[in-house]
């Protein structure tokens, strides 16, 4: 092998090891991710709850005045 051929290697060498890496925290940034898009759709899931459940107290607060203006 000549010195450029080496060279060439040794640079084609590096890139692929360069694209490896990138590649790896492509996977661990996806995966991070991932996780958190998790976790968000969890919490959405709870705060629909939270929200459902505030909304059918505060319509039977309503019904209960209602109730009680009537009797009056």
């Amino acid at each position: 092998m000549t010195d450029t051929e080496n060279m060439d290697l040794s640079a084609l060498e590096n890139r692929v090891d360069e694209l490896i890496r990138t590649v790896d925290d492509l996977k661990s940034e996806n995966s991070a991710l991932r996780n958190q898009q998790d976790s968000l759709v969890t919490e959405r899931a709870s705060l629909i709850e939270k929200t459902e459940q505030a909304r059918a107290r505060i319509e039977s607060m309503i019904s209960r005045l209602r109730a009680m203006e009537t009797r009056s």
